[in-house]
Parts: C-alpha cells; structure tokens; sequence
C-alpha cells in the first residue's frame, strides 16, 4: 500500500564531485554522465536543498480525509513511443532526435551476466557500474544485465534507462506490462505470500489488481481520522525513548526504535491494536525483515566477502520453509485484527485469507519497508542542510501550528511550503524505490535527451531512479539538497520529476496505473515526522553510516524548543 524497501546501501553522506570527462575523438555529443554524476560520499558535510508537495485539499476542511487526496485522475501521458516498423513520430521535438541503435550487449549466455553481477555487487558496485557503461556506450540507454541472473532468473538481460526523458516510459502500462516485475528479473516463491500472487505483482490488466487496489483505498479511507492522532502519540513515545538514552549515553541509535514505532504507529492507527498487547509483542519488526530478506536478497547486498555472500545470497533463493512459522505469526496478527478490512475483500470477491495475505504484504514490505528507509533518510538531509534550515522549519511549523488553535491537521500542514519542500527533495535526492522494471508490450521507440532508441516488443525495461531524479538537465544544482527546490509555481511544475512512487508525484495512484496506492499517505506521514520533530526540537545531530537498505542514524544531540 505504499512504498517498497529501497534495495540498494547509501553512503555516509554527501559531498558534490563533478567529473569532468573527455569526450570520444569527433564526438560532438555531451557525455551523459556528466549530466547524471551522482555525490561522492564523505563522512563530513551534507550537500542543502528541499521540496515541497501539492496537494488540493479543501480550504475549509479541517481534517480532510484521505479518500480527497487518493483521487481518480488518468494515468501519465507518455508521447514519445512508436513502433519501429514505421517513422518516428513527426512532431518537432522528436524528428530532432536521430534514431540509434541501442548500444551494449550482454556477453556470454550464463558467464556474461555472472560478470555483471559480480561488477553490480563487489567490483564496481551499484553507482559504478551504471557510470562506467554511460561513459563507455557515450549514452544513458544502454543494454547490460542485471542481477541476480543464473540461476535464480531466466533472463537477466535488460535494457537500462538512466535519465528523466527516458525513465518514464516504466509507468506507462498502456505500453509496458508489469506482470511478476516487482523485484526484478525473478519473482519470490509466493510460498512467502500464502500461496497468492499479490497486488505488487499483479499488471493493471488483471482483474484481480483494481479489486485488491481498491481494498487498499477502503482502508486508508476507513481509517483516515486515526492517522494523525496516533502518529503523534507513537512518536511522542520514541523521541521520549531517545531523549532518555541520548542524555544517558550521549547519542542513541535511531533504527531499531523508529522500526517498533513505525510498526506500532500501522497497527494502531490502520487496525486499532497495539501490538505489545498481543500474541506477537514487539517482535513483529524482526519478524518482517527476515521474511522481506528471503525475497529480496538475491538484488541485496549484506557486505560479506564475495565469494560467500554471492553463492550463498545470489545463486538460489533463500529455502521458504526457513521463515514459514515466523510468516505464520505475522498473518495470525493480521487475520485477527483486520476484520472489517477481511469484510470488505469478502464483499469484494475475494477469499479472507487471500485478502489476508495481501494486506500483510501491504503494510509490512510496502508501508513499514518504505517507513524504515525514508525516516533516517529525512533525518540524514535535514541534519545535513545545517541549523539555518533548522531555524526556518521550527518558525514556520510552529506558526503554522499556533494559527491553526495549536493542532496539527492536513490543512495546517498544507500551509507549511518549506517543510512540505523538505519532504520531496528528500524523495527526490534519495527515492527509496531505486529500481524499477517493465516489459514492452509492442514495439516502441524510446527518448532520451540525445537520442531515440528502438525497443521490441518482448524487451525488458529497468531504470535506476536515483539518476532519472538527479538528472541535471532536468535539475539545477541537482546533486545538493536545495531545501526550497519545489516552492512556489515554478517549483511546483517540477514536481512531474519527482517519481519515487512509481510514478510522477503529479499523478494520482488508480486501479488503472501501478503508482501505489498509499503514495500520498507516504506523503502525509512524512511530513508529520518533521512537523512533530521541529514542534519538539529546535536543533539536532546525527552520524550517518551505510545499511544494505538505507541508511543507519545515530542522534549525538537533541536539543529541546526554546519557543512555541
């Protein structure tokens, strides 16, 4: 019902190199990867910047609901496909582009992508080995595989898309189909989901996918009035907790407590339970990363030396039956607690315990993988863009909230520009969706900046978002975090780049499109972790280290609101 675990580990913190690099002799065309050169990372400073989200929300609403925010609208229009059997087509922007050939090959069957995947993981690793072939195919569309390839998936060969022209084509379902293509090139057991194929597998063109989306809508609208109410009162219990332990200790790490509360927060605010009042307790964090780790450690890397972590990680998935009670004790809390939401999937059509399966899906690989990736990030560019920053979210966020008789609502939020900046130039700086794949369903012509690129039907698409969004054709200073990047009309028309949600942030998620379907429930939860961070903090720091998803955060200092 949200957002996915971001796959791939973050550095320490960001400092912006520019490579400057020499172009092939007679080549008049600019080297892409110059224009999509993503931060070195040093253990210092953190480059500034910000964001902000448009929402329409009724002015005289006090508490709109979220039912207002997931609207119906069409699913994006992309304009720059064709079949390659006839010309381009004739508009002026596209018969600028000369047509080429893709670029990249995929070496020998089984030994070619068994290369690649040792680059992707330990000898270039993820950034690199993306830069490097920019640099060597002169183009950001190039083939290459990914992994994990033999012998967990069939076909590893893909057709990767590194710029904010061409990574839209991955959302238009009208062109590509995303059956099975949720975690790449190979697709989990669905021993790990009960038996069942669930929503994030299913294509747009399924029947079952507007039904189990539409669930999902039923939910977030069932319990819209409980989301704020006990999003403040579980972090008021963490920052208590981490108060305590940083005027012990003089620091305290961030991960392990934010994950009991973005846990707890799901179950009381979606299913009314707190869960240390039942059969699971506070095990319930533990339980989910070990199930989540058996489906995606084959594109996951734990930083063991290669030559145990690539056969034992990348060659054969991870045996089901290892972590089948601990998916049994998760579903048990769900099947129990989430009875009016079974309702509503029996009225539907569905059996209880494929709906079952498919809200413990949603709420704990997509909604508490997204919390625990994009919380500590947050925290790392906030921190990282300096106390200045810190001073204008405390003024404008407690203003805010004073004018609004001193409570905390969508619409007092949605007066809030800067901090509603800092939410999306955080997702767009550091998307925790990273990868994104899709399949042609036709054949189609593709664009990037410099060129049009024929695709067979059949082909298989991947992007990596982090370069899509940091594209510096698209972006100015697009390496920094530029905390009022989104403010204002001309902000606010960049919001179509930011697409962390499978989709662009100016879309709204249907049973149409595969944009998930608590993208803008992402939004609203975000945006309260800072809202009540800076109600609470005037200042703060942290160190920032790598996870093999995220980043890890340990506040050194919290230093309490000296005004209200």
């Amino acid at each position: 019902m949200a957002i996915s675990f971001s796959l791939l580990p973050h550095q320490l913190s960001l400092q912006p190199q520019l490579h400057h690099l020499r172009l092939p002799a007679g080549n008049t065309k600019p080297n892409p990867l110059v224009l999509l050169h993503r931060s070195n990372i040093t253990t210092r400073r953190l480059p500034r910047s910000a964001v902000i989200y448009a929402t329409s929300l009724s002015s005289n609403d006090e508490n709109p609901s979220l039912a207002a925010i997931i609207s119906t609208s069409t699913t994006p229009t992309i304009t720059t496909t064709t079949t390659p059997n006839t010309p381009p087509p004739s508009s002026a922007a596209t018969a600028k582009l000369p047509v080429r050939k893709i670029p990249g090959d995929y070496g020998f069957p089984f030994f070619g992508p068994i290369r690649d995947r040792l680059d992707y993981f330990y000898f270039q690793g993820t950034e690199n080995y993306f830069k490097t072939r920019v640099e060597k195919h002169n183009s950001t569309v190039f083939r290459a595989n990914m992994p994990p390839g033999p012998f967990i998936s069939k076909n590893p060969n893909v057709i990767i898309l590194l710029d904010a022209k061409s990574f839209p084509i991955l959302f238009d379902v009208s062109k590509v189909d995303k059956t099975d293509l949720f975690t790449g090139t190979y697709m989990p057991s669905t021993k790990l989901t009960g038996g069942y194929r669930v929503l994030s597998y299913l294509d747009p063109s399924e029947p079952k996918h507007a039904k189990l989306k539409n669930l999902l809508f039923f939910l977030l609208q069932s319990r819209r009035d409980y989301i704020i109410p006990e999003f403040e009162t579980t972090f008021t219990e963490l920052f208590h907790t981490l108060e305590a332990e940083v005027a012990d200790k003089g620091k305290a790490a961030f991960g392990d407590p934010n994950d009991q509360a973005c846990f707890n927060f799901l179950a009381r605010a979606l299913y009314s339970t707190n869960p240390a009042d039942t059969k699971l307790g506070n095990n319930g964090p533990k339980l989910i990363q070990k199930w989540v780790l058996f489906q995606i450690s084959p594109i996951l890397s734990l930083g063991l030396p290669f030559f145990l972590e690539d056969p034992l990680l990348h060659t054969f998935p991870l045996p089901s039956f290892l972590v089948k009670s601990d998916y049994q004790n998760l579903y048990d809390f769900f099947f129990k607690y989430s009875t009016s939401i079974l309702d509503e999937g029996e009225k539907m059509g569905f059996k209880r315990d494929e709906a079952c399966h498919n809200i413990l899906f949603a709420t704990c690989f997509n909604t508490f993988g997204g919390m625990k990736v994009v919380f500590p990030s947050i925290l790392k560019w906030i921190c990282g863009a300096g106390v200045t920053l810190h001073k204008r979210l405390a003024e404008e966020i407690r203003s805010v909230v004073k004018s609004n008789g001193g409570k905390v609502t969508m619409k007092a939020m949605e007066q809030m520009p800067l901090m509603k900046s800092v939410v999306y130039e955080t997702l767009r700086i550091d998307p925790p969706v990273p990868l994104q794949y899709a399949r042609a369903k036709k054949d189609i012509v593709i664009e990037s900046h410099e060129w049009a690129f024929q695709v067979k039907k059949g082909e298989m698409l991947f992007g990596y978002q982090p370069f899509a969004t940091r594209d510096s054709k698209v972006f100015e200073k697009a390496e920094e975090f530029v905390e009022d990047r989104f403010m204002g009309v001309e902000g606010e028309k960049m919001l179509k780049y930011v697409t962390w949600s499978n989709g662009p942030e100016t879309e709204n998620p249907t049973v149409d499109n595969k944009q998930c379907a608590g993208k803008d429930f992402v939004v609203l939860i975000s945006r309260l972790l800072v809202v009540e961070l800076f109600l609470r903090y005037d200042s703060f720091t942290v160190e920032v280290g790598d996870l093999p998803i995220g980043s890890s955060i340990t506040l050194t200092s919290l230093k309490r609101a000296t005004t209200s």
